[in-house]
């Protein structure tokens, strides 16, 4: 179980609820935060190597929800490895922690939407 003295989110104030269930999806339970992070476990890293994804996330979109994975915590921005002045993004111990529970949704699509198939890096 998380510690009470790691950062947290938002404060309780800005939450709907105290639910937790509640919490993590109004951090990433919309359409494409997921996405993104099943991407940075993918080896993604760079912003044009998310945009790439077959799903087509939109350039504006991502860059909300780049910005809000910062904000909490759960990605950070580290230089690129090409050598450029631009930054790439890796997940944080907060962010890895996220992995359990992405391989349950992977299954559960695996075991129950025909057609589905894993996506490599």
């Amino acid at each position: 179980m998380p510690k009470s003295s790691r950062s947290r989110s938002a404060p309780a104030e800005e939450r709907r609820s105290p639910c937790p269930v509640a919490c993590s999806l109004d951090l990433f339970g919309d359409r494409w935060t997921l996405l993104v992070v099943r991407d940075l476990f993918l080896g993604r890293s760079r912003f044009k190597e998310f945009v790439e994804a077959p799903e087509g996330i939109p350039t504006n979109i991502l860059a909300d929800r780049l910005e809000r994975l910062l904000r909490a915590e759960m990605v950070e921005q580290i230089p690129a490895t090409d050598g450029t002045k631009r930054l790439a993004y890796q997940l944080t111990e907060k962010g890895k922690a996220l992995g359990p529970a992405l391989k349950a949704i992977r299954d559960w699509g695996l075991a129950w939407e025909k057609g589905t198939k894993v996506l490599r890096g």
